[in-house]
């Protein structure tokens, strides 16, 4: 089970640590699914912000831009993932974590059938 975890988070990191530069595309508070806020914050200091970010089963994230960022599954859930070189399908299981560089650009889609919920920690 340690392997499968380990090598889902590699792949979460190839897949959501692509590039670090920003650009004019939402970031994951402001981007939101259908119009629809799926991130709160839960810290913002001069420091570091925190963001809370819920995905029901069907629910994504629209297209968007991530600064460098750690991330951590409170509670996983499989996940189709688009980028700048094609799709892919991840499991990101509870408990499972990363840390990016940043993400130039990427959108993300719950496929799987449990609600996710990741926390997103930014440093400033």
């Amino acid at each position: 089970m340690r392997t499968l975890i380990v090598g889902s988070v590699v792949l979460m990191m190839s897949v959501f640590g692509s590039c670090t530069s920003e650009n004019s595309l939402p970031d994951p508070l402001e981007a939101g699914w259908n119009n629809t806020a799926v991130c709160e914050v839960l810290v913002d200091n001069d420091k570091m912000r925190v963001l809370k970010c819920s995905f029901a089963p069907g629910v994504g994230h629209d297209k968007h831009y991530h600064p460098a960022h750690y991330a951590y599954a409170i509670s996983g859930s499989r996940f189709r993932i688009e980028y700048k070189d094609g799709v892919r399908e991840v499991d990101f299981s509870t408990g499972s974590n990363y840390y990016s560089e940043g993400v130039e650009w990427h959108k993300a889609l719950n496929i799987g059938d449990s609600t996710a919920v990741v926390l997103i920690v930014e440093n400033k």
